[in-house]
């Protein structure tokens, strides 16, 4: 059954990746803006993210300045941001600096058009953990588009790495009394995988994968705590384990939580976020 689940995924992977343009390819749109922290920087993206709104009012494309406008609100906080293409973006929920930060790496299929989502669960996560806390959304690379051959190689993962490595060294440095925690969701957690061991986290959560570049958690670890969770809803748990080792799996040495009936795209909702709040944590 997985290998027929996989066949046909693949198939749709290969239609999609000729059928479906880049959301925003080839159009206008403010330069990229360097990640850095403090009041300036938040200044300077929410300006950024502003001109890209009205960028793509002007050329119609109502889906991405509908979103554009609500992430340029003044309540929004932004390290980095890029219009091009799908985009590029880190936004902290909360407040830095805070003693407890937990970093969210999205999966394929996560850009601009559909940032509300990502945007969604790290603000429930930042709920969950309580005052004191501050999570960052971290879409700071080109995800691949859902059902296309990027999506199940790792070229994508193996260009953020770097960037996901620097971000993190950047941000225990800039606030070294802070408990970092690493969350990795479906593609992301190839993203993660790349990027490790050495990490400064404590956590190393991995959610919804199909596999991980590694062979044990170990592997991964360094000096983190590696968990792994799927739920019970996940269709991902339907697809073999093209990246590597199926993280869950009981060889492969990671820690295990409860992540109830989360569907693929729910890990931070109901059973499932609670738990991760309770490793970003106390953990």
């Amino acid at each position: 059954m997985r290998r027929v689940v996989w066949s046909l995924l693949l198939g749709a992977s290969v239609a999609a990746s000729v059928a479906v343009p880049v959301a925003g390819q080839g159009v206008a749109a403010p330069p990229e803006t360097p990640v850095a922290f403090g009041p300036a920087q938040y200044t300077l993206t929410r300006e950024a993210i502003g001109r890209a709104a009205r960028l793509a009012a002007g050329r119609g494309d109502t889906t991405r300045a509908a979103s554009l406008r609500a992430m340029a609100a003044p309540s929004r906080t932004f390290l980095a941001f890029d219009g091009h293409d799908g985009g590029t973006a880190i936004e902290v929920v909360g407040s830095l600096p805070a003693r407890t930060v937990a970093v969210v790496v999205p999966g394929a299929g996560t850009t601009l058009d559909a940032y509300g989502r990502l945007r969604g669960g790290t603000t429930r996560l930042q709920a969950a953990l309580g005052p004191g806390s501050a999570v960052v959304a971290w879409l700071g690379y080109p995800t691949p588009r859902l059902l296309s051959l990027a999506s199940v190689t790792t070229a994508r993962a193996d260009a953020a790495a770097p960037r996901l490595r620097g971000f993190l060294t950047r941000l225990a440095a800039a606030h070294p009394g802070a408990r970092i925690s690493l969350l990795c969701h479906s593609y992301g957690a190839v993203v993660c995988a790349r990027a490790a061991p050495g990490l400064p986290v404590e956590n190393l959560v991995l959610y919804g994968a199909a596999g991980v570049p590694a062979p044990s958690a170990a592997a991964l670890g360094g000096g983190a705590a590696v968990w792994a969770g799927r739920g019970s809803g996940d269709w991902i748990g339907g697809v073999p384990a093209v990246f590597g080792p199926d993280p869950t799996a009981p060889g492969f040495g990671a820690r295990r939580f409860d992540a109830g009936d989360a569907g693929h795209g729910d890990y931070l909702s109901g059973r499932s976020l609670a738990s991760i709040a309770r490793i970003v944590a106390h953990a």
